[in-house]
């Protein structure tokens, strides 16, 4: 695709209709520029390749050279254009230091220099008060440039508290990198599927490299970055149950403590999803709705658009919480509504929003409307695995599995039910015992789905086997799908369906009875 017209595609309406005022009040010219009719070719519902754009902007002679060009100009417009607008509408401290820290070199540059210290003064004050060490740092190497000053402070006394904050500065980048890591490793693991990496012992090390061993949390930046390195292991060993009373401590303290200046609002935000997240995952769903809630307030009370990019993650995890709180209709709702929303979701956000609206649909007992939506995706599995990760993938696979079965096709379901097969088998093959490591059964870390495929199977080959009493022990004595704390609902889910077809009632009604528990 065509970065720049995906780019484009991503503004609002209202924005579009500005960026094109914009270009014309850059180039003081008539609306018939090239720049702007690029614009509106890139903008347009279908999408032109390059020689097609080439021939409508060139019809007399084509010029690609010419052509490019344009393109580069357009993209400068388009840059300078998002600037003026983030400046605008980001009220955060960051971006009101470094105005301020502008204003002071423009005044001392003008010969204003008492002015100008004041204005650092202030900068500084904002900066301390909201704990932007980043945009301190400029301030203080400023303040020390321009110490000759006879308006100006001691210079011993600025680079102490430059060296403060050089301190502080220096912890949160550490935390920063080794929160990076993490992701990154886990990322890996979860496209290799469960327990590719040693997620505790990983921890251990990035921390003690990175001397965060004894950090903790002396502000919401730097709590929010020790969480979500908490939180790594947490995903990836699925220990949600110790988790969510540790995060809820630590929220409640940092809140009781110092609260949350509307300069933290991002980090409250982060902190109150991964609080939500956790309960959600405990089985905490009252609790969950309510934190949301509480984000959801915070969200609305933020000038402009800023965090935008958080709103969908609430929804999703919002809409997962009704449908365990039998308000799957509302889960619905959110969801459509989302989808439907100006600007549109990013790519992936879409594609989660799709899967997860299948699951609702699925339970309400539409499954022609599950079936539309997933297919809705529009992705190849290679795709989805690589950019979505193989867990991502399963859940998509066996959703589809049982659709088809629900809409009494079961020559499709048997097939995509050998696709998921085939792939665990020749990724995760069943190994002999050595001397260094036990047998490993067939399917790995994913035995316990092989298992569960095994009895799908079962019901596709002859349906009349659900309700006999041995496939419903077997069902109830099933490894690592009955109801425990640290298993994931999306396997719950799954397990319900089994457990529906063996006791010959409703998938929903069992549903919400096996998250009970």
């Amino acid at each position: 695709m065509d970065d720049l017209r995906l780019t484009l595609q991503t503004l609002p309406p209202d924005d579009r209709r500005d960026l094109a005022q914009f270009i014309q009040w850059q180039r003081r010219r008539a609306t018939g520029r090239q720049d702007l009719r690029l614009l509106d070719l890139l903008l347009h519902p279908k999408e032109y390749k390059s020689e097609e754009l080439i021939k409508k902007l060139y019809p007399d002679e084509p010029n690609p050279v010419a052509y490019y060009a344009l393109r580069k100009r357009l993209f400068k417009h388009l840059t300078e254009f998002l600037l003026l607008r983030q400046r605008q509408q980001d009220a955060t401290a960051a971006t009101s230091v470094r105005g301020q820290l502008t204003l002071a070199q423009y005044l001392f540059g003008a010969g204003v220099p008492r002015l100008a210290w004041n204005v650092l003064r202030k900068a500084e004050k904002l900066g301390l008060d909201n704990e932007q060490y980043e945009p301190l740092n400029a301030v203080y190497n400023v303040q020390i440039e321009h110490a000759h000053s006879p308006h100006a402070e001691p210079l011993a006394a600025i680079i102490e508290r430059r060296h403060r904050n050089k301190k502080a500065a220096d912890e949160e980048e550490r935390a920063g990198i080794a929160d990076a890591l993490l992701r990154q490793r886990v990322r890996q693991a979860r496209l290799h599927g469960r327990g590719a990496v040693p997620v505790d012992e990983l921890v251990r090390s990035v921390l003690k490299e990175y001397d965060l061993q004894e950090a903790f949390a002396r502000s919401p930046a730097l709590l929010c970055r020790l969480l979500s390195i908490a939180r790594h292991a947490m995903l990836v060993r699925g220990d949600f149950a110790t988790f969510a009373p540790f995060i809820e401590r630590c929220y409640g303290l940092m809140e009781r403590r110092h609260g949350f200046a509307p300069a933290h609002r991002g980090h409250q935000l982060r902190l109150l999803y991964m609080l939500a997240h956790a309960l959600y995952r405990a089985r905490r769903f009252t609790e969950s709705v309510a934190y949301l809630e509480q984000g959801l307030a915070v969200l609305a009370a933020a000038p402009g658009r800023q965090f935008t990019e958080v709103g969908p993650r609430f929804t999703f995890l919002l809409a997962a919480n009704y449908a365990f709180l039998n308000r799957n209709r509302e889960s619905i709702s959110l969801l459509c509504a989302a989808l439907k929303a100006k600007p549109a979701l990013l790519p992936a956000d879409q594609l989660t929003a799709r899967l997860q609206l299948t699951f609702h649909y699925f339970a309400e007992g539409q499954f022609a409307k599950a079936n539309q939506t997933l297919i809705s995706l529009d992705c190849t599995d290679h795709w989805l695995e690589q950019n979505m990760g193989l867990e991502w993938l399963l859940n998509h696979n066996i959703g589809e599995v049982l659709i088809q079965l629900e809409l009494d096709n079961p020559e499709q379901a048997l097939l995509r039910l050998r696709s998921i097969e085939r792939r665990l088998h020749e990724q995760f093959p069943a190994t002999a015992a050595t001397a260094d490591a036990p047998p490993t059964p067939l399917g790995g870390p994913y035995h316990a789905v092989v298992c569960y495929l095994a009895l799908v199977r079962e019901i596709i080959d002859n349906p009349a086997v659900a309700p006999t009493p041995d496939f419903a022990t077997r069902v109830a004595t099933m490894p690592a799908f009955l109801s425990e704390e640290r298993e994931d609902l999306q396997v719950i889910s799954f397990y319900a369906w089994l457990r529906a077809r063996a006791l010959g009632r409703p998938y929903y009604e069992v549903l919400l009875q096996v998250s009970s528990k």
